[in-house]
């Protein structure tokens, strides 16, 4: 397992509702909560959690509902963002703490701007990575996106993932094999590449099988992240993608909501997901935010591929709140 080296990070269950749910933590002082995105684990954060630590703050990274070692309920309708942003908020109250600092990455940054958003009274500031505030649409996800796929629609990666057992037989049939071509695939390396999935192909044809791996990127920490897919099946976390209308319907009462906390924005300039349709731009329903940070030569896996410029920005952003 490839961990930077600096504090001890450890491990332990917290319950949280009706969810038991895996952390890695680190250190003592003011909260940062860390979401990882998909296909990840808290294992995306390694090199934040001993960071923070150093720095003096207590960094917790969970295996978000339905991930790694945390509880992955049956039923498709139990991963909307309200029970992912109820998480959040619970844990928070868990740990004996009234607020915290919230970074997310991928689907971690979409609850993470939620959770800013329906409780500002628990979140205190916001860092994404990747995602940027997207403010509760006319219409709902999947409809919208038929209007820009065309033709493509039913090919596009997260309408080809709605459909149950197809997307999860093949990404399960090797999770080292996903967890690699995923990896490799958004990243730096892989960049640039198309959401569609090819006629007659399948998921993983969207991520073309690395040649080599980056620098960033070693076969253990595959390894460790492809360990617990193994165990749990990509069901739960596709299962995510599955409640994009449901989310979009049970947020009605947050159209033209505005975060008015501190928040911060990074992306890498080789990043497609900035770009993807209902992704892409910046909020002006963000008052606070700062500059957006864009890394150079960076994909989409931010904190693994340049753990130390978003350490940075990261540690940057927390001092300023104080």
């Amino acid at each position: 397992m490839h961990e930077s080296a600096g504090p001890e990070i450890d491990h332990r269950f917290v319950q949280v509702g009706g969810l038991r749910v895996h952390l890695a933590e680190a250190g003592s002082g003011p909260l940062v909560v860390l979401l990882h995105g998909f296909p990840e684990t808290w294992y995306s954060w390694r090199h934040q959690l001993r960071a923070l630590a150093a720095a003096g703050y207590h960094a917790v990274a969970p295996d978000q509902r339905g991930y790694g070692r945390t509880d992955r309920p049956d039923a498709v309708e139990d991963y909307t963002i309200l029970h992912t942003t109820g998480d959040v908020i619970q844990l928070v109250h868990a740990l004996g703490e009234q607020g915290a600092v919230l970074a997310g990455h991928d689907w971690g940054g979409v609850v993470a701007w939620h959770a800013a958003m329906i409780r500002p009274d628990v979140v205190r500031g916001i860092v994404a990575l990747s995602t940027p505030f997207q403010p509760h649409a006319d219409g709902p996800h999947l409809a919208g996106l038929r209007a820009v796929a065309g033709s493509d629609y039913d090919r596009y990666y997260s309408v080809y993932v709605q459909r149950p057992g197809i997307a999860d037989e093949e990404l399960d049939a090797d999770p080292h094999a996903t967890v690699r071509r995923a990896l490799h695939g958004a990243s730096a390396d892989g960049y640039p590449w198309s959401p569609i999935v090819p006629e007659g192909g399948r998921l993983l044809d969207i991520w073309p099988e690395p040649q080599r791996l980056p620098d960033w990127l070693t076969e253990d920490d595959i390894d460790t992240v492809a360990a617990d897919f193994a165990k749990t099946g990509f069901t739960p976390a596709l299962n995510w993608f599955r409640n994009f209308d449901r989310n979009w319907a049970l947020t009605t009462a947050w159209h033209d909501s505005t975060i008015r906390q501190p928040a911060l924005y990074l992306t890498g300039d080789r990043d497609l997901a900035a770009t993807l349709p209902g992704i892409a731009g910046r909020s002006a329903a963000v008052p606070n935010a700062r500059k957006a940070i864009v890394l150079p030569g960076c994909g989409h896996w931010l904190q693994q591929e340049q753990p130390e410029e978003v350490n940075q920005a990261l540690l940057g952003f927390l001092r300023s709140l104080t």
